[in-house]
């Protein structure tokens, strides 16, 4: 099953949230449409916390999510390496989760 959430990289608006190219430049997560659709189970992704934008300060998508502030989850067991945060020491994605915070 499938399911329409708002674009988080662009807040829904369908424009590039950092007028990289141009003003009118559309959204390179959703093309400008506004929303995203993704698989069921949908969980808001941990390691961006939902916006996705990348965490690290570059104005680029977040690296986890791709920039949609969710992903399809595949297990509710909590990562035991990162402890459900999706992020290891060093602040990059953990690696046994893929910084997802889910194994």
């Amino acid at each position: 099953m499938m399911k329409i959430i708002k674009c988080a990289f662009c807040g829904g608006t369908g424009k590039d949230p950092f007028d990289l190219l141009s003003p009118i430049s559309h959204c390179l997560v959703c093309n400008g449409t506004g929303s995203i659709e993704l698989a069921e189970p949908v969980k808001k992704c941990v390691f961006c916390s939902g916006s996705g934008k990348n965490p690290l300060g570059a104005r680029v998508t977040c690296i986890v999510c791709g920039g949609k502030g969710c992903n399809t989850i595949e297990s509710n067991m909590a990562c035991q390496q990162c402890n459900g945060k999706g992020k290891s020491s060093d602040g990059l994605p953990c690696t046994r989760c893929g910084g997802k915070g889910l194994n």
